[in-house]
């Protein structure tokens, strides 16, 4: 299975910081976040990535190479212009190749071990990490029903930016479109298997919170 980390956002929120420096370079004790990722995904035998770019992307380039550095192969699906969540993964499928694959969100920071990630149901578009709701987003986006993916019931839980996917998914006919709707609707058909994990996970979605995060793991 392929991995993808999504990091072509500007990173508004986290201004400053990221007006020269994209998002997934910021720094977190001895590495940028998006090296984490990278260490955890080849930890559990994600040998070949895709990493979509779009802010600064070339020091993302500059940074990551071809990821032999790593121990990895990285690929790059560059965007003119960002694309949104759903419109980089479908831009990247042409990399990503026709069986599931694993889509993981660049600013985030989780200890979810990557090889206890089940096999996708051969009736499923995706299967999605969900937890416990952070204290800005106190609402939360779906809950589980029957280890399926439900737009409604309680409790409620937060998407951890983490998933397996399908193509089928990205059937749409806009270049550029957000990833939540297209995941609604497949909920709403039971096609979309969710998980609940108790772990570690934080988005790094401000300087506040990158600080946070840094001073936990020091």
């Amino acid at each position: 299975m392929k991995a993808m980390i999504l990091a072509a956002g500007r990173g508004e929120r986290m201004r400053p910081l990221t007006d020269n420096t994209p998002k997934p370079l910021l720094m977190v004790n001895q590495h940028c976040l998006i090296e984490h990722h990278i260490f955890n995904l080849k930890a559990a035998g994600f040998n070949d990535l895709v990493i979509n770019t779009a802010w600064l992307a070339d020091k993302i380039h500059n940074k990551l190479g071809d990821g032999s550095h790593y121990g990895v192969s990285i690929s790059y699906s560059d965007e003119n212009e960002a694309l949104e969540t759903g419109g980089g993964i479908k831009k990247a499928l042409a990399l990503l190749g026709h069986d599931s694959f694993l889509v993981i969100n660049g600013d985030i920071w989780c200890d979810y071990d990557f090889n206890s990630l089940p096999e996708l149901a051969s009736q499923h578009l995706a299967h999605l990490i969900l937890v416990d709701n952070p204290q800005q987003h106190p609402q939360g986006d779906f809950a589980i029903d029957h280890d399926l993916l439900s737009n409604t019931g309680s409790p409620r839980f937060t998407f951890s930016g983490i998933g397996i996917y399908r193509a089928a998914l990205f059937n749409q006919p806009e270049a550029r479109f957000p990833l939540a709707p297209a995941l609604r609707s497949a909920a709403d058909k039971k096609l979309i298997s969710a998980e609940y994990y108790p772990g570690k996970w934080l988005d790094i979605g401000t300087p506040e919170r990158l600080q946070q995060l840094k001073d936990e793991l020091s």
